[in-house]
């Protein structure tokens, strides 16, 4: 009798212990959507027969992160005259609504120089400018300093880093040097622009998809998934972001991701 009332006990503990255990679980699957380059305004609001980012974020009622160029923020800027369409919004009003939507814009530099490259030519003082000049024009939109930056291709001399850190920015990375949850997860989506050589088969949802399930074998959950302001991804997110939340995923912000997966 004694040895059957613990063996109930057990399995009533052990039943506890799981269905607590499954809301914890998916409160775990996390997704940082973020897009780098922008804001281009002809993407976040569509054009040319493609719906704009924004919306298609709304549709699928998600929240991303955009990390921006700085100089995009100046007065009467619309951007690239030569590669971006001017749909009579300026990228400053486009920022605007960004944040307006419930999105966060973090730092992408301001020149979206190479990093490397530009300490070697002008010194790791123009490199730190570079990054504190872009957090001031983001400052002046949102109305706090942005904390998260983004290096051009990840690239971003050691020197530079401590510096930048010791200032209080946090630097996003694709380093192996980083915990796997805390590196990026490169889409290679520019790959799909233009000719699309290079660009992952069958589709840019199903690399990252495939991308998302490698990292999951290791037992990881969160990811932050890098893409950029172009017509060929925002075509593809309505099937990825459909595909993540059939999976259990939930959507949040950098900052939202980085406090939950630190924590």
């Amino acid at each position: 009798m004694l040895l059957d009332s613990v063996m109930r006990k057990l399995l009533v503990i052990a039943a506890l212990a799981l269905c607590c255990a499954l809301p914890v679980l998916a409160q775990n699957k996390l997704i940082a959507l973020t897009f780098d380059d922008g804001p281009r305004p002809y993407i976040l609001y569509g054009a040319d027969g493609v719906p704009g980012l924004l919306n298609v974020l709304d549709q699928q009622q998600v929240k991303a992160t955009f990390f921006v160029m700085g100089w995009r923020l100046t007065p009467k800027t619309w951007g690239e005259g030569r590669y971006e369409k001017n749909i009579g919004i300026t990228c400053l009003e486009a920022a605007h609504e960004v944040v307006k939507r419930g999105h966060e814009i973090e730092n992408h530099t301001y020149s979206h120089a190479e990093l490397k490259t530009a300490e070697r030519k002008k010194g790791e003082a123009w490199v730190i400018s570079d990054v504190e000049r872009g957090a001031s024009v983001i400052q002046a939109v949102t109305g706090h300093k942005p904390v998260y930056v983004r290096p051009p291709d990840w690239i971003l001399p050691d020197d530079a880093r401590r510096d930048l850190e010791g200032r209080g920015f946090k630097i996003l990375t694709i380093s192996q040097q980083n915990p796997i949850a805390l590196r990026d997860v490169n889409s290679t989506d520019y790959l799909c622009a233009g000719k699309g050589v290079g660009c992952p088969k069958p589709s840019l949802a199903q690399g990252v998809l495939r991308q998302i399930e490698q990292r999951e074998k290791h037992g990881v959950t969160t990811h932050v998934l890098a893409f950029h302001e172009l017509k060929t991804t925002v075509v593809q997110l309505p099937e990825l972001i459909t595909a993540l939340k059939a999976k259990g995923y939930k959507f949040v912000t950098v900052s939202e991701y980085m406090k939950a997966v630190k924590n």
